[in-house]
């Protein structure tokens, strides 16, 4: 479907065709830049209500600023449609997201405007003062650095440390926040209080103005005066704010808040805030979905609606006349309060991520048992070690990309103690259009080599419920559970608790010409791929490992010993995972048999659909299959020996 832009954002093929506008143009290039996200992302889906609530800023940024020398870094990358739109990209933007289309977030690859790689928060000011420090030492003064960075990202210990740093630093440093109190969902802490007593004081905002007006004619005297001034500007933001400012006692000159959407009035602040030199926080306040009005009603809803009617605001479901499986999200998030009801040690935790996580459900049920704490994976981590040591069984939910961030605090303070913290990782494998900052490839192979701990993942939805309840057994130590996006395979999920053996394997299926090795959701493309072999008289044993640490040694004999010729399925990276510690066992105990490892390669895998991915990747059902038949060398049976 063909998009037609407006009259001004057609003729925008790059910034210096919008700095040909008269600053008159520029309202009028924002709602037609709102309106072609609001048509393309309609009809085709992604991130919406982040993009909607920065197309003045991007505009106002775009306009002033000599991009792309001048650096801008866009945190997250959630709310960089606009950015996109008007750097080359209008024209295939519709690809956005999509299997071999542009990404969903800024990416260097992709544009030389997109100055860093982005997808997980709180990053953008950290390396836009590296970016600023690197123009200084090699004397490009003129060069702006500036950093997009929501309030909700804010929350993160990274954004802080970096804050820290850049205030020592001469750097040409420009930090834009923009507060809209929301990331995915409502921010939580004393930063989002503080910030709100910013926003709403009535004394400060009156008078800042004036205040400013004030201070500038006195700066104009001379040297002594411009120092007086720096000083009462900053005693009467402390008075008026009731103590001294955050950001300018971390050395940020702080201005704001400011209309985020008045176009006009922010290119006005950012053309003056380029003639200040170290670093500056302008803080600009939001509102996320701004010009469609159920986003701006309901943020959350509208972060990534999927397809929607653009008119009616309806969001387009698929409609089944069957029972569906639900969501792996939604069987964590409604098992937990079931368990939780049964055993009053149980809480849950997530960094930011109730609503995707399905967290939200307990949150509502039992709000003194469940905790949203901000974008900060690594306090999550270390608050669940915490509450682990008072006896509580904290289930403590990250997205297996997020978990990255938190690696030491896994080892340091929960392994290492031994302590009985549940880490639920969801988006585990393949994660979809989200792309490669998203896909959980990795966690397999990062959490099997710590000591102490526990590595799972099931097959079904029943199967997480009986690993949800065996990890909240008394003295279970540290446990990971990991499971897709999206849909499972079971609509009948809500089955009685059995508890699970550790480290114990199943047996799906018996065969004789070789046996396939799976753990987690991915086994149910095995399943597919033994029907067919089984019609064309191959007839593989399929086993689920359940645990890939630990491993089920008395499964793997029974595997090595019937069996030349294995294949191991993951979701997961090849290098480490599940098929590694396959040949491990192998090696270790003598056996020769032929494997065939089937995963995620050693390479970034960009976005698209999960099925699409797995294909790429090479261990969907059809894959499995070609390997299957390589392996059995033409050797067929009509019918499997009893």
């Amino acid at each position: 479907m063909d998009f037609e832009p407006g009259t001004l954002l057609k003729n925008i093929n790059s910034p210096a065709d919008l700095k040909k506008l008269s600053e008159s143009d520029l309202e009028n290039v924002c709602k037609e830049l709102r309106q072609y996200i609001i048509d393309v992302v309609s009809v085709y889906g992604g991130h919406f209500a982040a993009s909607l609530g920065v197309v003045e800023l991007t505009v106002a940024l775009h306009y002033v600023l000599n991009t792309p020398y001048d650096q801008l870094v866009w945190d997250v990358g959630h709310q960089a449609y606009g950015h996109k739109i008007l750097t080359g990209r209008r024209d295939v933007f519709h690809t956005n997201r999509v299997y071999n289309g542009i990404s969903g977030f800024p990416k260097r690859s992709e544009s030389e405007y997109d100055t860093f790689g982005v997808g997980h928060s709180s990053t953008s000011i950290s390396a836009a003062l590296g970016m600023a420090v690197a123009s200084h030492y090699k004397g490009e003064n003129d060069r702006q650095h500036v950093a997009v960075i929501g309030d909700g990202s804010m929350t993160a210990g990274m954004a802080f440390e970096a804050l820290n740093h850049a205030g020592i630093e001469k750097s040409n440093l420009l930090v834009i926040l923009n507060d809209n109190c929301m990331a995915i969902d409502p921010n939580v802490g004393a930063l989002k209080e503080y910030l709100t007593d910013i926003t709403v004081s009535k004394p400060y905002n009156r008078f800042r103005d004036d205040i400013a007006a004030v201070l500038s004619k006195i700066s104009q005297i001379g040297p002594d005066a411009l120092g007086l001034a720096k000083k009462i500007e900053k005693s009467v933001k402390g008075t008026l704010l009731k103590n001294s400012n955050l950001f300018e006692s971390l050395k940020f000159r702080y201005f704001g808040p400011v209309d985020g959407h008045d176009v006009k009035r922010l290119v006005k602040i950012i053309d003056e805030l380029r003639d200040i030199p170290g670093p500056k926080l302008l803080h600009c306040i939001t509102v996320k979905g701004k010009g469609f009005a159920l986003a701006e009603k309901d943020q959350t809803k509208w972060h990534a609606p999927g397809l929607f009617d653009k008119i009616t605001g309806e969001i387009k479901k698929t409609v089944s006349d069957k029972p569906v499986a639900p969501k792996y999200q939604d069987v964590f998030g409604h098992t937990l309060v079931e368990l939780a009801e049964k055993n009053e040690k149980i809480m849950g935790i997530t960094p930011a991520m109730p609503s995707g996580s399905s967290m939200n459900i307990m949150m509502k049920a039992m709000p003194d048992r469940a905790f949203d704490v901000g974008i900060a994976e690594q306090h999550a981590v270390t608050f669940s070690a915490g509450l682990a040591t008072q006896g509580m069984v904290p289930f403590c939910n990250i997205y297996s990309t997020f978990m990255q961030r938190a690696y030491d605090q896994v080892i340091h303070d929960v392994a290492l103690q031994n302590l009985n913290v549940v880490f639920c990782l969801d988006r585990a494998g393949i994660a979809g259009a989200d792309g490669p900052t998203h896909h959980g490839a990795y966690d397999l192979a990062y959490m099997r080599c710590i000591p102490n701990m526990k590595v799972a993942a099931p097959m079904n939805e029943e199967e997480l419920r009986n690993l949800m309840y065996t990890a909240q057994i008394e003295d279970m130590g540290p446990f990971v559970i990991r499971y897709p996006r999206g849909q499972g395979v079971v609509p009948d999920w809500r089955r009685p608790f059995k508890e699970i053996t550790i480290g114990k394997g199943r047996k799906i299926c018996d065969g004789e010409d070789l046996a396939i090795l799976s753990i987690g959701h991915i086994g149910n493309e095995v399943v597919k791929a033994t029907v067919s072999l089984n019609s064309d008289g191959i007839f593989p044993a399929h086993y689920d490992l359940r645990f890939v640490k630990p491993l089920d040694e008395e499964l793997l004999h029974e595997v090595f010993r019937k069996f030349s010729k294995v294949i191991t399925v993951e979701d997961g990276c090849i290098q480490g995972g599940m098929g590694s510690a396959v040949l491990e066992f192998m090696a270790d105990h003598g056996y020769q048999s032929k494997v065939v490892r089937l995963g995620i390669p050693d390479e970034f895998i960009e976005h698209g659909e999960q099925n699409q991915l797995w294909a790429e990747c090479g261990y969907d059902a059809q894959h499995i299959i070609l390997n299957a038949k390589q392996l059995s060398e033409g050797r067929k049976t009509n019918t499997m020996a009893g």
